[in-house]
């Protein structure tokens, strides 16, 4: 006997624009609270001292995570001349010190060693495992961290401050657009590392995940107040990790409630903006559900190769590939009609 899952059937993405001072997983322990959601999990983990976007999503967009983990990504951050320090950021004590500071012009022309396909040693307090435990856990006990470095891609990297080149910096403000796996307070570090005055990140905001942007985004207040959820403004309890199953603490929610909430929700195929989507007939759509390929015909079928998405009538119906004509789905999807 199956045994049911407890909480909402909730389906989709929350945009949450996360606060300072809490970790990924605390803040999507949270959102899974205010809507007693049955399953959660978040796209790209952002520090406890990071701000700004971070994709959550319910139920059935589990399943389109990890094509938002794999979109591109853009960063708004500070970084302090002058300190190294254990973390690469502002929650670590200093390593190295330099009383130089570098000028604007100095900075803007390293800057293009940072950008296209490059190596990047991520910082020794990052969630990489080594072993089967996360690297920061190893450093936190005292452990010495050594991480090979590894191929990320950074597509810019820009200096957003008013200063004129010749202009001392004792700090520096800078927005990049990169890849999957790259760290913000590595660019930081390295980058002082070649000026010869160290730095650190002091403040960072994550700005875009794929097509998910601060437009869209909402805050955990404005969860709460349209979920009526009476949850710690810091949302420290309940640490769950990202997709586990376990229900969240169960709370009084009325369906006026949850259909408020509903509304802040993005549709699971916001995920899928990169892919190419497909539409099919009815009957089609009874073959993709029961996992069998179907036969892409007529004048608009596509003509390529690779993952793609089917869509019924508005419907998200599965994940699958284009194959000479054929299309064959890898993951069906559970939406209702």
């Amino acid at each position: 006997m199956t045994r049911r899952k407890k909480g909402n059937i909730v389906n989709g993405w929350l945009v949450l624009d996360k606060p300072a001072g809490i970790t990924s997983t605390q803040a999507v322990a949270a959102v899974r609270r205010a809507f007693n959601a049955q399953k959660a999990g978040h796209a790209g983990t952002l520090d406890p001292l990071a701000t700004g976007i971070l994709p959550i999503a319910l139920g059935e967009a589990t399943k389109t995570v990890p094509f938002a983990v794999d979109g591109e990504k853009a960063y708004r951050f500070r970084v302090l001349w002058g300190v190294e320090t254990t973390t690469d950021d502002a929650e670590g004590s200093s390593v190295k010190t330099s009383d130089t500071r570098p000028t604007r012009a100095e900075i803007e022309a390293l800057l293009p060693r940072f950008i296209g396909n490059i190596m990047q040693t991520p910082p020794a307090f990052s969630a990489i495992k080594i072993a089967g435990e996360r690297a920061y856990d190893l450093a936190r006990s005292g452990e010495e961290v050594k991480l090979e470095a590894r191929p990320v891609e950074i597509y810019s990297l820009q200096i957003i401050d008013d200063a004129a080149p010749g202009d001392t910096m004792t700090a520096t403000t800078f927005e990049t657009e990169c890849g999957r796996g790259t760290y913000v307070r590595a660019i930081a570090r390295d980058l002082g590392r070649l000026l010869g005055c160290y730095g650190h990140v002091t403040d960072l905001r994550r700005t875009r995940v794929a097509g998910f942007t601060e437009e869209r985004s909402v805050s955990l207040e404005e969860l709460r107040d349209a979920a009526g959820c009476n949850a710690p403004r810091d949302a420290r309890a309940g640490d769950e990790s990202e997709h586990d199953d376990a229900p969240p603490p169960p709370r009084i929610q009325t369906p006026e409630e949850l259909a408020a909430a509903k509304q802040l929700l993005e549709p699971v195929e916001a995920a899928l903006d990169d892919l190419v989507e497909i539409t099919v007939s009815s009957s089609d759509a009874g073959r993709l559900v029961q996992g069998k390929a179907i036969l892409m015909r007529g004048r608009d079928a596509p003509i390529m190769n690779g993952t793609a998405y089917a869509m019924c009538k508005g419907r998200l119906l599965a994940l699958g590939e284009l194959e000479q004509g054929e299309f064959r789905p890898s993951r069906i999807f559970n939406l209702g009609h």
